[in-house]
């Protein structure tokens, strides 16, 4: 017969009772090593919009590559006074997204003018810091000028296809941990920051009260990835995320149905910014209405005109634009836009955010 041990069940508690606190407390201990060793500097910019030289338009190519090359001098900056000054350091990677090209499936008779475009976005700024003019490691998205899903593409050559086999190689070499079915979307750490590129926007499939292309503007499963990527990677965790995708909280490129569904997927975790490009430059707060807190977001602006640096360490979150003072552009008689600017540089849009509770 079976019998009870009221000792031995009193024993068997007090180990499990105790080996559980032994667990709390080397979370504890994990999560605060990594909070108190946070320190991650990065830049973010977006819109690129490459062109090939002759484009009936002109280009501003000289402009995002005068951009990267003070993306190349970021770790010898010195921080705004307003945000503490100091050295900004080196930075992990840069975080492009979307519209790096501008014409995104376009060929000119047996010319294939994106892959001119494109080549021309590779030559500024590489993959991995090592083999274009960027000396950081790079990590892009899709805008809806970068053309459709690859296999919808008719000029013969496709961004998001490149971007895929770019995922690929990230992921063989480390520096990202995660990518979608799709290969387009995909998340990696930095220290315990958790970051999530979404494309185009964060949505499953085009929604039908949008105006555009459903064929172009696919965000091709992004929702369905965030869910799953939060869900895995940081779960209950509270550690920090940083969300990007092209396109914000202030455009019709997709609806606010969509808005408040991406939202409800990622409120309950520690989203500590969203990142994004497409309409301009500029830092704001968003939440649905009526949700009491609210995404702090930052517009990345145009490559050409400048780019944002960010700080994340364990106890604030800090950004700033740097960015080309006195920035004109000058169209002749035919149209073509011609950059006016005279090398000198400045901050902008100097913003700072405890992270403390």
């Amino acid at each position: 017969m079976y019998r009870t041990d009221p000792e031995g069940t009193a024993r068997t508690g007090s180990w499990a009772l105790r080996y559980g606190l032994i667990g709390w407390a080397i979370l504890w201990f994990w999560t605060a090593a990594w909070t108190e060793a946070r320190d991650v500097v990065f830049l973010a910019a977006s819109d690129s919009h490459y062109r090939h030289p002759d484009h009936p338009l002109g280009h501003h190519n000289d402009m995002n590559r005068a951009s990267v090359e003070e993306m190349n001098r970021a770790e010898d900056l010195e921080w705004p006074r307003k945000l503490g000054g100091g050295r900004v350091g080196r930075p992990r990677g840069v975080v492009m997204l979307g519209d790096l090209v501008d014409d995104g499936d376009l060929a000119i008779g047996d010319r294939v003018v994106t892959r001119e475009q494109w080549s021309r976005f590779v030559e500024d700024v590489g993959l991995d810091g090592t083999d274009g003019r960027l000396r950081w490691p790079v990590f892009e998205t899709w805008g809806n000028h970068d053309g459709p899903p690859a296999a919808t593409a008719r000029c013969g050559f496709s961004v998001q296809a490149q971007i895929v086999e770019r995922n690929c190689r990230r992921l063989q070499a480390g520096r990202i941990a995660r990518v979608s079915k799709s290969g387009l979307h995909y998340s990696w750490d930095w220290d315990d920051v958790h970051f999530v590129m979404l494309g185009l926007y964060p949505a499953d499939q085009a929604s039908r009260q949008a105006r555009y292309s459903p064929v172009w503007h696919d965000p091709q499963g992004a929702l369905s990835f965030l869910r799953e990527d939060l869900e895995e990677q940081v779960g209950q965790s509270g550690r920090p995320v940083v969300l990007m995708s092209h396109c914000g909280f202030d455009t019709d490129w997709w609806a606010p149905t969509e808005w408040r569904a991406v939202y409800d997927v990622a409120h309950r975790y520690r989203v500590v910014l969203y990142l994004y490009g497409h309409t301009g430059t500029g830092i704001r707060a968003w939440a649905p209405e009526g949700e009491p807190v609210r995404w702090d977001c930052i517009n990345t602006g145009h490559l050409d005109a400048g780019f944002f640096v960010v700080h994340i360490n364990s106890n604030k979150i800090r950004a700033a634009y740097r960015c080309k003072e006195g920035l004109q552009y000058v169209k002749d008689i035919q149209g073509r836009s011609t950059a006016q600017w005279r090398g000198q540089w400045k901050w902008s849009w100097e913003w700072e955010k405890s992270l403390n509770p």
